[in-house]
């Protein structure tokens, strides 16, 4: 028979670890992760992780709307992790915390909004097991520079500018398909038109997108993956409106890749779904097209390609008006919990 300050300290821990998982619970302001239980749809059963973490476009704000639209239109339980400092509030720029990791092991599909995060070794432990599990990947944005590991640290291979041992541009080039290498559109002057490859025209995550546009800039993709399937190029525009012209001259002749699809084989032999796109500010998804990209692509790694519908319902759930992209520019002081669904949605 246990001792009663053993059973007090198992209590205690027990009402500690309670608060770090996440539910809508408004009565508690503290939770480190959010979950959006799915219901009726065609995502019922799959788990979707979405992991936010960049220092600049606002993935905090765009990767919970997202999780709103596939749990409440289409089914998909949602958990968004976070960048959450040592007093509890959400800090995009603080690059060695995200809670929660250890929930991909129940995942089905992972999207991601990173950036140059330099994780714990147990943090990324789970991370690095569900890749090299062989189950899909989405990676917005910045992502194709997610990590930054000092290269006497375990997992130093998965940092964007790795240079040995066949993981030659980290996790980005080796997963998704490419890594960061610079600005090809002018940062913050010139826009993004997702232009259709038309021998792609008939892929499933193409499904009734249309209008896919952005304020962010077009980056150059130089080494993509030779068996990476471009599904749209990326159009520089001369301006930062919708209705801005494309700048004519080499910089649009070619086209980068936008957005592609591949299939990474993991050390293991375990194919995995990869979708990849280079937009991914939270800007860029007050374009339907852009959220209507990002759906399709989460039913495509999903292997539910079949219900896909160029109807399928993209609206969002809260109202989402994004912070303008930028370093520092993120909202202060704001917890987990402000993110969560709004009483009028629940």
């Amino acid at each position: 028979m246990k001792s009663f300050p053993v059973v007090f300290a198992v209590c205690m821990m027990t009402i500690m670890l309670s608060t770090t998982v996440s539910s809508q619970d408004s009565n508690e302001p503290q939770k480190l992760w959010l979950e959006f239980e799915g219901g009726a749809g065609a995502g019922q059963g799959q788990h979707v992780v979405l992991i936010a973490g960049d220092d600049e476009y606002r993935s905090e704000e765009a990767l919970p709307m997202l999780a709103k639209i596939l749990a409440r239109h289409h089914g998909f339980k949602c958990t968004v992790l976070f960048p959450v400092n040592e007093e509890g509030f959400v800090q995009p720029d603080f690059q060695t915390r995200i809670p929660g990791m250890q929930v991909l092991k129940t995942a089905n599909v992972v999207i991601l909004g990173l950036r140059f995060r330099n994780l714990p070794d147990h943090d990324m432990q789970h991370f690095v097991e569900y890749v090299e599990s062989g189950k899909p990947i989405i990676g917005l944005r910045t992502s194709t520079h997610a990590f930054q590991i000092p290269e006497d640290r375990k997992y130093a291979r998965y940092s964007w500018n790795f240079a040995g041992n066949g993981w030659t541009g980290g996790f980005g080039q080796r997963v998704l398909g490419d890594t960061w290498i610079s600005h090809h559109g002018k940062h913050g002057v010139q826009s993004t038109r997702g232009v259709v490859n038309v021998a792609q025209a008939n892929h499933p995550i193409l499904t009734g997108v249309q209008d896919v546009w952005g304020p962010t800039d077009v980056y150059t993709i130089r080494n993509l993956t030779a068996e990476a399937k471009i599904l749209l190029h990326g159009q520089v525009l001369d301006g930062m409106n919708p209705t801005s012209s494309p700048i004519e001259g080499k910089v649009n002749q070619p086209m980068m890749p936008l957005a592609w699809v591949l299939n990474h084989e993991t050390e293991s032999g375990s194919p995995a779904r990869v979708f990849c796109t280079t937009l991914g500010a939270a800007t860029d998804f007050e374009s339907a097209g852009s959220r209507r990209l990002i759906v399709n692509a989460t039913f495509w790694c999903a292997n539910l390609e079949k219900e896909i519908r160029p109807d399928l319902n993209v609206a969002y759930v809260d109202a989402f008006k994004p912070t303008a992209f930028g370093f520092g520019g993120y909202r202060k002081n704001i917890r987990v919990s402000d993110f969560r669904l709004t009483e009028t949605t629940k």
